[in-house]
């Protein structure tokens, strides 16, 4: 797997938090984007979209991040 440049990355959770935002009616969906985000953010970025879900939708919507890197 290519190594993700951090610019790339910034855009990708900035990207990833609007998705969240728009699907947020929906838990279920909600929580298939976030496992969604998880697999295409940097590893210290998770921790930062994890706390900002539960900062702004609560704690029912995170989800523990699975990193199933190669």
């Amino acid at each position: 797997m290519k190594k993700k440049s951090k610019g790339k990355s910034k855009k990708m959770l900035a990207y990833s938090k609007e998705v969240l935002r728009k699907v947020s009616f929906d838990v279920s969906l909600f929580k298939k984007e976030l496992s969604k985000a998880f697999q295409y953010l940097l590893e210290e970025e998770i921790e930062d979209l994890r706390q900002w879900v539960i900062n702004n939708f609560g704690p029912q919507y995170c989800l523990q991040p699975v990193l199933a890197r190669n």
